[in-house]
């Protein structure tokens, strides 16, 4: 692994509250040095990378992918999706559980972190929180943890009972890892498709209530309340995906109150509206669903104002034909991976004035800070060689067909993007460059 000197960039490390030119030296997997402009060019034998007009920043962290291996490897494998991770900027993704079997145990998530699976960045992985993911009895969480387990999820099956959610709270902090929770009362949305609301009224469909994401998360903080009055513990919940306005204030009050709640919000739900599903369209298809104006919204103030602690993609690939049938039969989810910093980019920091420093933020340091990932989200001296580079003027439309994921399931084919990603480099090595 060759030395890499990284010059003329503005370095944007919010961790470290850089905001300057500075050139950076990559050396053994580790950022070796942070200096002015011009301290570093004596340095012999490395790549250079001329950053000139780039923003140089820590590598981008998502904690919520769905990577498809093993069992379903039509849709995507580690090697592609961590491929596309690469492709947009992410030097670090965390797999869901939702595999075929479940990843439930050791042996499951020994093979899913092994290096013969290629992954392309590093992968991390939250196990399932219950057996099967079925919701009744919590896995083995000391064990899964001792093996590199940063958190515990049922994913798109919400713990609903709640002596065993109380059960997985209790656990999970008794190891310093959070417990992420999927918002739905799948018995408020068994049969719906979409967002309730007109469109799903012209179109015929059942539509899901806000109010099924949020009795969920009011449930949730008033377990983490309970625990922390009378157990004495305090159990980190992290909120999935949040996609309407009153669940936003439930995590708004309890992170007021001081209970330990983090929340992520995937770029589709700050972009689009249920207006996207337009004549049926599949790709506009995910859960939880694209909501209406108001909720859209919510999800921008609750990242401008900090109730929001990171942005996640959600990244959920399917092949073609899964998608290429009726609407209320078509499987959830879209790609994400690729378009997410361009989309944060343009909705966020072109659209509401939200700095680049805090797009990075809510991407890199702040995701890594949830599950505790150290030395990541940031380029200090000693850190990991984590590091995207990308040129914030260029604006450029995603093409789908061109994605690295084996899948091309979006809502945002031919959609402008802001932000290109020039390279990225993880561990010290440069693992995609435009």
């Amino acid at each position: 692994m060759s030395d890499i000197l990284i010059l003329n960039g503005r370095l944007v490390d919010p961790a470290s509250g850089v905001d300057a030119e500075r050139d950076l030296l990559l050396r053994h997997g580790r950022v070796a040095a942070v200096e002015m402009p011009g301290e570093l060019r004596a340095v012999k034998g490395k790549e250079t990378i001329d950053a000139k007009g780039m923003i140089v920043a820590p590598g981008l962290v998502d904690v919520h992918v769905h990577l498809r291996e093993p069992g379903q490897t039509y849709k995507e494998s580690i090697k592609t999706g961590t491929a596309a991770a690469a492709a947009g900027g992410f030097t670090s993704v965390v797999a869901m559980p939702n595999t075929l079997p479940v990843n439930d145990t050791v042996e499951k998530l020994e093979w899913m972190l092994d290096a013969a699976r290629g992954a392309v960045v590093k992968l991390f992985a939250m196990p399932a929180a219950t057996f099967g993911s079925l919701g009744e009895e919590i896995t083995d969480f000391h064990e899964l943890a001792r093996v590199g387990a940063v958190g515990f999820t049922d994913d798109g099956k919400p713990v609903l009972v709640d002596r065993v959610m109380r059960g997985a709270l209790v656990a999970a902090s008794g190891i310093g890892v959070p417990v992420s929770q999927h918002a739905e009362d799948t018995r408020l949305t068994g049969g719906c498709s979409m967002n309730a609301g007109p469109v799903a009224f012209r179109l015929g469909l059942r539509g899901m209530t806000v109010e099924a994401e949020s009795k969920i998360v009011e449930r949730d903080i008033r377990l983490l309340r309970d625990i922390e009055q009378h157990d004495g513990l305090r159990p980190h919940l992290h909120v999935q995906h949040v996609s309407t306005a009153k669940a936003m204030e439930a995590i708004r009050q309890a992170k007021r109150a001081g209970l330990h709640v983090t929340c992520e919000v995937a770029p589709h739900h700050f972009t689009l509206t249920d207006e996207a599903v337009g004549d049926y369209d599949t790709n506009a298809k995910m859960n939880p669903p694209l909501r209406n104006e108001a909720d859209r919204l919510a999800m921008i103030a609750g990242l401008m104002d900090g109730t929001v602690d990171c942005i996640a993609t959600d990244h959920a690939p399917h092949a073609l034909f899964e998608k290429e049938q009726e609407f209320e039969r078509a499987p959830n989810g879209i790609t994400g991976l690729e378009t997410a910093l361009g989309l944060a980019l343009r909705v966020l920091h072109k659209g509401n004035g939200m700095s680049i420093s805090r797009v990075i933020e809510l991407m890199s340091a702040q995701p890594a800070g949830i599950v505790s990932l150290e030395g990541r989200g940031t380029l200090s001296v000693g850190s990991f060689a984590d590091v995207v580079v990308f040129d914030p003027a260029v604006e450029w439309s995603f093409d789908a067909a061109k994605s690295l994921s084996k899948s091309r399931n979006t809502p945002f084919g031919g959609a402008l993007m802001t932000g290109r990603v020039m390279a990225t480099i993880c561990e010290g090595a440069v693992v995609y460059k435009e």
